[in-house]
């Protein structure tokens, strides 16, 4: 018995159709209806073991919204055993609790979280964003010192500045915040200005808007505008959402230009504005939890802000349908006079004549019935 040859992935495949002058055509199969899929199911919180609705946060959410570290930092201090709760040290980042009573990080005992702060810090150049270097180098803590005002506590970078970039970089207090704003999801928008050397047109930056792949890493719409140009140096501004590694340098070099000096200008609704190099200034509470609110909002908010930094489209409304117009009822003809003249088109020659309407029609030659040559 001969089987059937096997395809590539080592499955038997279909046997051939038969080919002859007495085979068959194989009978046509009616393909199967695609149903529609169904409809996503929104993400909800974890139940307890007990089916019921899970009461607390994990402890390194609550550990990250007091800032005490980032979530990460948490999950390796954990790792480590510097986290204890009434004592006993915890072995998982998974551990639900209502609060931070009895929670100590390297036996001092955690303090209950504060508001959310926010800083705009004016970062120059040759300065880490991080918090320790083990070669030894500056990093923005060292400047921080003296810009940021008494009593700011402990806090930490939203998104990282490398060390040759300068400009608006944020500090927060509330590990959530910093979160909820490095978050690519989120669409918070970042601008930057770049000065660069090279040959570049206007064409080649308004392809970026599509999105570019540079060594197999796809970084997402970028909006650029060349600025200014003095020569091959100029000025290019824009604006991206993901914020990934080194994204600014990498398009740039990608494009033939060499990058001499690059500034954040915003992040989000925040604007460096006139903050002098090595400086800080709090936002004030009212906007931060405004600007808080509208990260938690629907996915609305976030189209907003991809559309004000030139990243999306605004979704249009759909257009309406257009009503059938109703025809009027036509008006019934009225009714000739009687002995009225109608015209109508001649077969032959297309001329207008007049249709008999019963009387003889008038004579304008020699009167009928005399004899030629009679009286007149």
């Amino acid at each position: 018995m001969a089987f059937p040859p096997k395809d590539r992935s080592g499955r038997p495949g279909r046997p051939a159709a038969p080919t002859g002058p007495g085979s068959k055509p194989a009978p046509y199969k009616i393909p199967k209806p695609r149903l529609p899929k169904a409809a996503a199911v929104p993400q909800t919180r974890a139940l307890a073991e007990d089916g019921t609705p899970r009461e607390g946060d994990r402890i390194a959410k609550l550990l990250a919204r007091s800032g005490v570290a980032s979530r990460r930092e948490i999950e390796r201090y954990i790792a480590e055993g510097r986290i204890a709760l009434d004592g006993e040290v915890i072995t998982t980042p998974a551990t639900i609790l209502k609060n931070l009573r009895g929670v100590t990080v390297d036996g001092n005992p955690v303090a209950a979280p504060e508001p959310p702060r926010l800083f705009m810090f004016h970062k120059p150049s040759g300065l880490i964003t991080a918090e320790r270097d083990p070669t030894g180098r500056p990093t923005i803590y060292t400047a921080l010192r003296n810009a940021l005002p008494e009593g700011a506590g402990r806090v930490m970078p939203v998104g990282r500045l490398d060390i040759n970039t300068e400009g608006l970089l944020l500090l927060t207090n509330d590990g959530e915040l910093k979160r909820a704003m490095e978050l690519p999801a989120n669409a918070v928008p970042r601008t930057y200005r770049a000065r660069t050397f090279g040959d570049v047109a206007q064409s080649q930056l308004d392809e970026l808007m599509q999105g570019i792949e540079i060594e197999g890493i796809r970084y997402g719409p970028i909006n650029a505008n060349l600025e200014r140009s003095a020569g091959r140096n100029k000025w290019i501004e824009l604006t991206l959402t993901e914020g990934k590694n080194r994204e600014v340098r990498r398009v740039l070099e990608h494009l033939g230009l060499e990058v001499s000096r690059l500034l954040r200008l915003r992040y989000g609704p925040f604007d460096l504005g006139e903050l002098q190099r090595g400086a800080a200034e709090e936002v004030p509470q009212v906007v931060v939890e405004r600007f808080r609110k509208g990260l938690a909002g629907d996915h609305a908010t976030r189209v907003q802000q991809a559309v004000h930094a030139g990243k999306a489209v605004a979704p249009r409304a759909p257009k309406p349908v257009a009503k059938p117009v109703p025809v009027p009822e036509r008006e019934p003809e009225r009714p000739r006079r009687a002995g009225a003249q109608r015209v109508r088109l001649s077969p032959d020659a297309g001329k207008l004549v007049d249709r008999p309407t019963g009387r003889p029609p008038r004579r304008t030659g020699p009167k009928s019935g005399g004899k030629p040559g009679g009286k007149r």
